[in-house]
């Protein structure tokens, strides 16, 4: 990189993103609070899938119960998505997508709040790891998504500033998050959340998945990033 070039990169979430998990974290959310002794829909579980895990908890279980709980409800729904991690898939176009990005001088970095472990998981099942620079995992953030923490990790580990940089995510949380920093954010709706819905958390634009977006990739945000990396090589 030419010396005074800014650096420019891409934050991906992973869970719903570039991973199609978000319907498993939320039966293994269900099952964990069922083991608990809590009946909660998963309807409303599946609309909290991409909080971090102690919000998730705090959002969908009565304010007066006992807190002593909570971590064994999170224990309990690490333990069941990890029972499904040999059914974990990629989105189609996943991996094409990092790598594009990657190959266009692009700084890639996963800024996941997923525990380490099934971070790890993921990483192999996209087996990608040539093309990504960095990846956060939950011990990267003090607070949770939606606050923008394990963003400002991200951007770090990669060393990009806000300004320079764009969020791929598939969740309203990851909208809100990207937009406390001021990060232009693109959704997917793979995740299950519609694209009115993410369109209104901030989305600047949304695609159906990493397919479509790499199929548009230079009209998109990420595109516009290119352009600006190939006016400062010239």
């Amino acid at each position: 990189m030419p010396p005074g070039t800014r650096r420019r990169g891409v934050l991906f979430d992973v869970d719903g993103t570039l991973i199609d998990s978000s319907y498993i974290h939320t039966i293994s959310w269900w099952g964990a609070f069922r083991q608990h002794g809590y009946d909660v829909p998963m309807a409303r579980i599946h609309r909290c899938v991409g909080m971090g895990g102690d919000r998730l908890v705090d959002s969908l279980l009565p304010p007066g119960r006992d807190r002593d709980v909570d971590q064994e409800v999170l224990s309990s729904h690490s333990a069941l998505y990890a029972s499904h991690w040999p059914g974990l898939r990629a989105f189609a176009g996943a991996k094409d997508l990092l790598v594009q990005c990657h190959a266009s001088g692009l700084a890639v970095a996963l800024a996941s709040s997923a525990r380490e472990r099934d971070l790890q998981a993921m990483r192999e099942i996209l087996g990608a790891d040539a093309a990504i620079d960095a990846a956060t995992s939950a011990n990267d953030a003090k607070e949770s998504k939606p606050a923008p923490d394990i963003l400002v990790a991200a951007l770090e580990a990669v060393n990009v500033e806000a300004a320079d940089a764009v969020y791929v995510g598939d969740a309203v949380w990851d909208m809100q998050a990207a937009a406390a920093l001021g990060i232009p954010a693109i959704g997917v709706t793979c995740g299950g959340i519609s694209a009115a819905e993410l369109r209104d958390a901030g989305a600047a634009e949304v695609y159906e998945g990493p397919r479509e977006l790499l199929a548009n990739l230079t009209s998109s945000a990420i595109g516009r990033l290119l352009d600006v990396t190939e006016a400062g090589h010239r």
